[in-house]
């Protein structure tokens, strides 16, 4: 469930995250941002909710939810999107829907670093993430 992701984690390591902010319309000076920052992420559990925390040099921001339960969201990019949060076997899952559009989070553990798959219309990016 949720609990194995409940920490604070470092980003170390991103693969074709441009491509991936590209594909989604972001802008250049906000990619170049976006590719220099290395966020860190507290996942937490606060009752029947999940609490995700990003905080960066760049901007903070906290999203919480129940599981399953479609909740507003405004991207760092400043996309306003209906997001929804799930658990996919031993996977935590954020999309997030606007415009006909969809992108996806698919967080996993593997040998102890939390891996982040993004997804837009066949732009996938990689980030890992270690315990920090």
């Amino acid at each position: 469930m949720v609990e194995a992701f409940c920490a604070t984690w470092k980003l170390v390591d991103s693969q074709n995250f441009d491509d991936y902010m590209k594909a989604l319309g972001v802008g250049f000076a906000t990619r170049q941002v976006g590719n220099v920052t290395k966020p860190t992420v507290v996942i937490s559990q606060d009752g029947d909710k999940v609490v995700v925390k990003t905080q960066s040099t760049f901007r903070n921001t906290e999203l919480s939810a129940k599981l399953g339960e479609e909740f507003d969201e405004t991207t760092p990019d400043d996309r306003h999107v209906k997001s929804t949060f799930s658990m996919d076997g031993d996977k935590f899952v954020h999309v997030q829907k606007w415009d006909g559009k969809e992108t996806k989070f698919v967080r996993e553990i593997k040998d102890g670093k939390m891996v982040m798959t993004l997804t837009f219309e066949g732009v996938q990016a990689v980030r890992t993430y270690e315990k920090a």
